[in-house]
């Protein structure tokens, strides 16, 4: 089943006053269960698609299609709704609040879709434990490491349990070691949870752990297949 299918997707940006062509015509779709990757040089536009179908921005061109429901041109209001709700996000830089703890930190987008205080906290307990950082609990950003972080940020995405989760370079600040056992725990929640997750990665043992590889370059892609 397609949860998002684009059609003829577009994307320009301007640099300087100079127009940047960094989608051109892109036809994708995600289906339920998907491990996908989106691969390719810097500059490719994995990230700027992964950007479009996390409704992160809005495309010059084309659609963009969340379970049928074109969404390309919702209002920024009816999008915030759709990325609390059905959407899981995993940034590269982490993107935790630094003010905030590991706890803290997991139950912010709860607080935003209105849930009481007793079932964030044990929600956000539940899927600490489930990553085995329940020791984190009270810890700040500063105070933990890099690993630690992005399972902070895994659990954060994961806590209002999304239908899909994008994940932007997700190992990029991490040693191979570190990243090996990230992916571990993706992959253990994509065969038991059946969640859905799309990568933007160059990092090989990402790509090499993906179901489905997508290859971009320029702006198109380039090639498709199961792996």
């Amino acid at each position: 089943m397609e949860i998002i299918k684009t059609e003829n997707l577009d994307k320009v940006y301007e640099d300087n006053g100079i127009p940047v062509q960094a989608l051109k015509n892109v036809n994708f779709s995600v289906r339920k269960g998907d491990f996908t990757v989106l691969a390719g040089p810097s500059g490719s536009g994995k990230t700027t698609l992964l950007n479009l179908i996390g409704a992160l921005d809005s495309p010059t061109a084309g659609k963009i299609f969340f379970e049928e429901n074109d969404i390309s041109k919702k209002k920024p209001r009816e999008l915030s709704s759709l990325r609390l709700s059905k959407l899981g996000f995993i940034f590269q830089a982490y993107n935790l609040i630094p003010v905030l703890t590991a706890i803290e930190n997991i139950e912010f987008a709860m607080m935003l879709t209105g849930i009481s205080e007793k079932e964030r906290r044990q929600r956000a307990l539940d899927v600490m434990e489930e990553l085995g950082i329940r020791e984190l609990a009270d810890k700040r950003p500063n105070e933990m490491s890099g690993g630690q972080q992005q399972r902070v940020a895994v659990a954060r995405a994961i806590v209002n349990n999304p239908m899909v989760i994008l994940a932007d370079e997700p190992t990029a600040n991490l040693d191979s070691k570190t990243g090996a056992v990230l992916l571990d725990i993706m992959e253990r929640m994509n065969k038991e949870k059946n969640i859905t997750f799309v990568f933007s990665s160059h990092d090989p043992q990402v790509i090499e752990r993906g179901k489905r590889l997508v290859m971009l370059h320029d702006g198109m892609i380039e090639s498709e297949k199961e792996q």
